[in-house]
């Protein structure tokens, strides 16, 4: 059973609004995250600091359990809200998300019995596109927390971390859009663009 967490964060100081509700092909940008992932959710949550603007989705919201305590102050949140043993995190500005590259990751986990599946790209680690086991992973980023450590890969040495390989996400998207997310006005024009010609 797999809860998918899609990170609404807040105010974005680069695009002037909160990026979720920034509209995308003529509706908020959450919604297009949450129909691309929504096939593999046994459950749907939204963490989000600023809850007002996506009551109309019908959706559990939850604000940070730990407030100011960053993107790993967000994975715990999310491991903590969510009721089933693998969570899914998505952030809420990734508009070409792929529900085949979670679905990926949670059959990985559950077949080699790791702790969490993260892709790993030229770019460093994806996150915040990734599978996890709340049982032991919600532990090991509480201790990093309570440890006053940040970074998100503070706890990844105390858990048995599998990296999915360029070739593995490659294969399951071989346009390399999946974990693009939008920071600016610019970004989600080309997007758009993007979107349209691709039709997806």
């Amino acid at each position: 059973m797999l809860t998918v967490v899609i990170q609404a964060g807040g105010h974005s100081s680069r695009m002037g609004q909160d990026k979720a509700l920034m509209p995308f092909l003529g509706r908020p940008l959450i919604e297009r995250v949450l129909e691309r992932v929504s096939s593999i959710a046994d459950e749907l949550v939204i963490t989000t600091n600023l809850p007002e603007g996506f009551r109309y989705l019908n959706i559990p919201l939850f604000p940070d359990v730990i407030p100011e305590r960053g993107a790993l102050g967000g994975l715990y949140t999310a491991l903590k809200v969510a009721h089933n043993p693998k969570v899914a995190l998505v952030a809420c500005d990734m508009p070409f998300a792929s529900a085949d590259i979670l679905a990926a990751g949670r059959d990985i986990l559950e077949e080699i019995n790791a702790d969490a599946v993260i892709p790993k790209t030229e770019h460093g680690l994806e996150p915040v596109h990734a599978i996890y086991n709340r049982s032991t992973c919600l532990p090991a980023v509480e201790a990093a927390i309570q440890a006053d450590k940040w970074r998100m890969t503070a706890w990844h040495g105390d858990v048995n971390i599998q990296y999915l390989s360029y070739e593995e996400i490659h294969h399951l998207d071989p346009d390399g859009l999946a974990f693009w997310n939008l920071n600016t006005p610019e970004d989600i024009h080309e997007a758009e663009e993007l979107a349209r010609r691709l039709d997806q």
